[in-house]
């Protein structure tokens, strides 16, 4: 039995990060969820985005939450151990009507930041609003559009699957973005 049950990673096949020159960031987005558990990561040198992988990490419901919580823990550190990122993007806690969710992604967000800590990684967080400004331009976007927008960004032929991992994607994207503003502000990009 996999722990990692519907977890269905998609890599890119042809490396283009060596094409890229300068200062490469290889950034891990991820976007926490009770049920999927969104993460991507993405190499770029500020200007053009090359796709390493993305996936959705689904524990079977049949488990437990504190079982559920250890499988995304023991995927995301091995993400972090084979594709060594040099930062983590993790989307934000929005506001839930129900507490109950609220929490349980709270637990989740929790899992995200120990591994990536537990790495070495450094953890940068947005929110929704700030991710969909990144990706579509419109803090208010549906879903829908920054999936298809991450698609266009990462020259993809199809959307990516689940919403959770363009999610993810989104978040890293974000962060490049955030990071190549801040190093030409300071003069370095």
């Amino acid at each position: 039995m996999s722990l990692f049950s519907g977890q269905d990673a998609r890599r890119n096949s042809a490396s283009k990060s060596e094409a890229i020159s300068g200062r490469v960031l290889r950034v891990l987005g991820v976007d926490p969820g009770s049920n999927i558990t969104g993460y991507g990561v993405i190499d770029s040198d500020g200007k053009r985005y090359n796709l390493v992988e993305y996936a959705g990490i689904r524990a079977p419901a049949r488990f437990t939450f504190a079982e559920r919580l250890l499988i995304i823990s023991q995927k995301l550190e091995e993400v972090i151990a084979r594709l060594r990122p040099t930062a983590c993007a993790v989307e934000e806690t929005f506001y839930a009507v129900n507490v109950k969710v609220a929490l349980k992604l709270g637990h989740v967000r929790g899992v995200v930041l120990v591994a990536a800590a537990r790495a070495d990684v450094p953890v940068f967080e947005y929110s929704p609003l700030e991710i969909k400004s990144a990706v579509v331009g419109y803090g208010r976007a549906e879903k829908h559009q920054v999936q298809e927008m991450v698609r266009l960004i990462l020259q993809l032929k199809e959307l990516p699957e689940p919403v959770d991992a363009s999610d993810a994607l989104g978040a890293a994207i974000c962060h490049i973005n955030m990071e190549s503003t801040r190093l030409k502000m300071k003069g370095k990009g």
